[in-house]
């Protein structure tokens, strides 16, 4: 045996069909075997290797083993003279593996060898031919000095920019994306360190074949392409974090410890400016709607207030001066206020919600309006056209983003759809949505502990396989599942771009809230979840509400409670976000529930504590979850008063 090709796959089956394909027609010219180890995917992927790709060997795990340890599988079983690591995102030309085997054949010096890699719009990946990242290298990249020097021998040294792209060059580090190494070396030196989980590993297991005395080529004869970021998300905080402690792992084991101090001190510093910009960018991208429509009602102001002057007064600059720059901007941050709490920035946009935003914004402010003394009350004909404007405006620019294609506003578009049930009733709703052109069923989850050929995955999962498969409908099977326990998983799993739909007993209908699919009576389950996003704005506001309460008054709450130094304590950790007044109680079964902040007091603490078993701790949990309501909250925090300092 030539080559042995090792795949190690998370999720990215429609990646791994492509690479599978391509290495099918680079394995026909030389002898070899190929290796896919999934690690735990929820993709359908393994059903995909099953029956697409049946002359693979395929290596199920049944957790995510990480990179390494999925790698060490394969290679304990590996026959070949040459072991190639290759990820899932990539396509080899047709004589590649002809082409990289001849080369290490010809050199007996070569421990392991890399290829050219392009993205997928063409470009040149840097990471095709890399230097070891030692402190002063790691800091010339953190620096910025790599990139304002990149073609220098000097500051250029992670991705060797100076060395021509085009030709065979000897380099430090090879990229673990296309990873060819002999087996014979590998012996030698061992497999992947299984310390590191994901990133990382390459670059000690390159380090390690120079140690041993071979060379690490960059091999440009052939190409491949790797559709970098598609099966890791590179610009989160998440992949920061991993990816630098990695190198700090690599650093402590490899480097005298006063470097490796030193570069854990600069890698600690790139996760610090890393993440600040991450997150500075997620809160542009989530204040960038708001702050649109806030220019926008306040320009609308700007422009009708010398309007209403000159039509009702006669004469311009009737107004104060600070009306238009302090009164108004204060007027739009109601609006803008109640347009979040009516739900008008949940994503997908829904008009309704708001209008009714801009509806109960309106009528707060008018209320507000009323109770002002009257030299404040400057007109209530400006607030009802500003009513007007904002009416007009704000769902104006949403249908502009919807022209414009904007994906968070929501356009209508074939929806990922899994089935939980079995196959049998995938076959089911496909024929009841067989003219639906909206519905795109990908798959179902299993309710079976059995493994099942096609299913995405378990039920175990669901949480999983919605996320990774983009899901946007739910389809339970009535027939497979009590309803007490589509209930429990509808909780579960709500989130305002899911829908959830139950098919009945006979297979004959399939009902939910927002569209009907029914040749025979039907029925519907509805859910005002404790984790819906506006469910969860109104009970921090009440938290934090009844927290400066509760703070203002203390001298004469003081002796009501029975611990009376918690009650001070509970309130600021309520305020600070630690704990919420209304909380879960406490069971063995709190993974089945929404995730919320622990509680000073529980809805079952309203039974006795003879009554308080754990299934009916769960019961009364699950009903709190299930159908939340503000005036709940109020009730339990007041019957439960004596306790709030516990």
């Amino acid at each position: 045996m030539k080559l042995s090709v090792i795949i190690v796959n998370y999720n990215v089956r429609h990646f791994l069909r492509q690479c599978l394909q391509s290495v099918e027609n680079a394995v026909s010219k030389i002898n070899a075997e190929v290796f896919v180890v999934d690690n735990n995917s929820v993709d359908g992927s393994v059903s995909m290797v099953r029956e697409s790709f049946s002359w693979v060997k395929l290596i199920e795990n049944k957790e995510n083993l990480g990179f390494s340890k999925a790698n060490n599988l394969a290679i304990k079983q590996a026959k070949g003279e040459y072991v190639l690591l290759l990820n899932p995102d990539t396509v080899v030309e047709e004589d590649t593996f002809l082409k990289v085997v001849g080369f290490m054949d010809q050199h007996a010096d070569a421990g392991g060898l890399g290829v050219k890699m392009i993205d997928g719009n063409g470009d040149f990946l840097p990471e095709s031919k890399r230097g070891l990242p030692t402190p002063m290298v790691a800091f010339y990249k953190i620096a910025g000095l790599s990139a304002l020097f990149p073609y220098s021998k000097k500051f250029g040294r992670y991705h060797l920019k100076y060395l021509d792209k085009e030709k065979v060059h000897e380099v430090d580090v090879l990229s673990g994306a296309f990873m060819l190494v002999r087996k014979k070396v590998i012996d030698e030196i061992g497999g992947l360190d299984e310390t590191f989980f994901m990133y990382g590993e390459d670059i000690d297991w390159s380090y390690r074949i120079k140690k041993s005395g071979y060379k690490n080529y960059y091999f440009p004869d052939t190409t491949i392409i790797h559709y970098k970021g598609e099966s890791t998300k590179k610009e989160s905080i998440n992949y920061v974090v991993v990816f630098y402690n990695a190198m700090i792992i690599f650093a402590q084991k490899h480097f005298a410890r006063k470097y490796a101090s030193v570069f854990s001190f600069l890698i600690r510093l790139a996760i610090m400016l890393s993440a600040g910009l991450a997150i500075f960018k997620r809160l542009v991208k989530r204040l960038f709607i708001p702050v649109i429509d806030f220019f926008v009602l306040w320009g609308g102001f700007w422009l009708l207030t010398p309007l209403w002057e000159k039509y009702q007064f006669g004469a311009s600059n009737w107004f104060p001066e600070f009306y238009l720059t302090t009164v108004v901007p204060l007027y739009v941050l109601i609006w803008i206020i109640a347009l979040l709490y009516s739900g008008g920035y949940d994503k997908p946009y829904k008009f309704l919600d708001i209008l009714k935003g801009l509806g109960w914004g309106l009528l707060l402010l008018l209320i507000v309006y009323a109770l002002l003394p009257e030299h404040y009350r400057f007109s209530r004909v400006m607030l009802l056209l500003g009513g007007v404007w904002a009416t007009i405006t704000i769902p104006a620019i949403r249908l502009l983003y919807r022209k414009a294609n904007v994906k968070s506003v929501g356009n209508a578009q074939a929806s990922n759809t899994i089935v939980v049930g079995s196959s049998d009733d995938v076959e089911r709703v496909q024929k009841i949505f067989s003219n639906d052109t909206k519905t795109d069923i990908i798959g179902f989850v299993s309710v079976s502990d059995q493994y099942e050929e096609k299913a995405l995955g378990n039920i175990q999962n669901i949480e999983k396989i919605v996320r990774v498969n983009n899901v946007s409908e739910v389809i339970f099977s009535a027939q497979h599942l009590q309803t007490r326990y589509i209930i429990r998983l509808m909780i579960k799993l709500d989130d305002p771009r899911l829908k959830f739909k139950i098919v009945s007993p006979d297979g004959i209908s399939v009902i939910g809230s927002s569209t009907i699919h029914s040749l025979d009576d039907v029925y519907s389950v509805e859910v005002n979840a404790i984790n819906k996003p506006p469910n969860r704005r109104f009970k921090r506001t009440l938290d934090v509400t009844l927290s400066l309460m509760f703070i203002l008054l203390y001298p004469l709450l003081f002796y009501t409670v029975k611990q009376k130094g918690g009650l001070i304590k509970n309130a600021w950790r309520v305020m600070s976000g630690k704990m919420s007044w209304v909380g879960f109680g406490q069971t063995d079964r709190l993974h089945e529930l929404p995730n919320i902040r622990k509680g000073v007091v529980h809805p079952g603490m309203l039974h006795r504590k003879e009554q308080r078993s754990s299934d009916m701790v769960q019961r009364v949990n699950m009903i709190y979850a299930k159908d939340y309501r503000l005036v709940n909250d109020l009730a339990i925090v007041f019957r439960l008063w004596k306790h709030l300092g516990g």
